[in-house]
């Protein structure tokens, strides 16, 4: 009797689709969350929210980040790079005015030097905050919102400013450049683009 379950062959409910793929957010939820973060004056979690957006790196690279990845002596740099923990390949991204803003912000108030992380942990045996620390900071972002938090995680981060690229411009190339893919076919299925999207794209793009 155990058995006769196994014979009906049930579409798997995960089938063509992207398993645990985190959603972007949009212009708007990026804004909410940002007028939140400056009315209450959180220093801290707005430089971390804006560089997270503004880099679109991976937790374990974010989390790493010292004053003196995003800065020239005291300044703040419009552009970065990093090698990716992942990849070992370096990748660049761009500071904007605000983050700059932000970072400086929150440079000043910790008085952080050149070789200090720059966001550090709170928890004595470990000098920068965790991957874990820095998941349930952005589920507090995205609870504060209205949003469903399942639907949301760190990645939600790095797919953000990614997506809004790819939505502006269609440029493929472009957005596996900024978030550092190896495999063009990466970033299609990262973005979670439409596959007949994707192949209109390539037909264009054949040589």
């Amino acid at each position: 009797m155990g058995t006769s379950t196994s014979t009906h062959h049930r579409e798997p409910w995960n089938k063509g689709k992207l398993i645990g793929q985190k959603a972007p957010l949009k212009l708007k939820d990026i804004w909410a969350i940002r007028v939140r973060l400056q009315l209450g004056e959180r220093i801290r979690e707005l430089a971390l929210f804006n560089l997270a957006i503004d880099s679109k790196l991976r937790a374990c690279d974010l989390v790493k980040l010292k004053v003196r990845d995003i800065s020239h002596g005291d300044r703040i740099a419009s552009r970065a790079i990093i090698m990716q923990q992942k990849t070992q390949r370096p990748v660049q991204f761009e500071i904007t005015d605000q983050t700059r803003d932000a970072l400086n912000n929150w440079i000043k108030l910790e008085k952080l030097r050149s070789e200090d992380f720059l966001f550090a942990s709170r928890i004595h045996d470990s000098p920068h905050i965790s991957t874990r620390q820095y998941a349930r900071i952005v589920h507090s972002w995205i609870t504060e919102i209205g949003l469903d938090t399942t639907s949301y995680g760190t990645h939600t981060m790095r797919r953000t400013k990614a997506s809004l690229i790819y939505r502006r411009t269609k440029n493929l190339r472009a957005v596996q450049l900024l978030l550092g893919h190896t495999k063009l076919e990466s970033t299609v299925r990262y973005l979670g683009i439409e596959v007949d999207d994707a192949l209109e794209m390539a037909e264009q793009t054949e040589i």
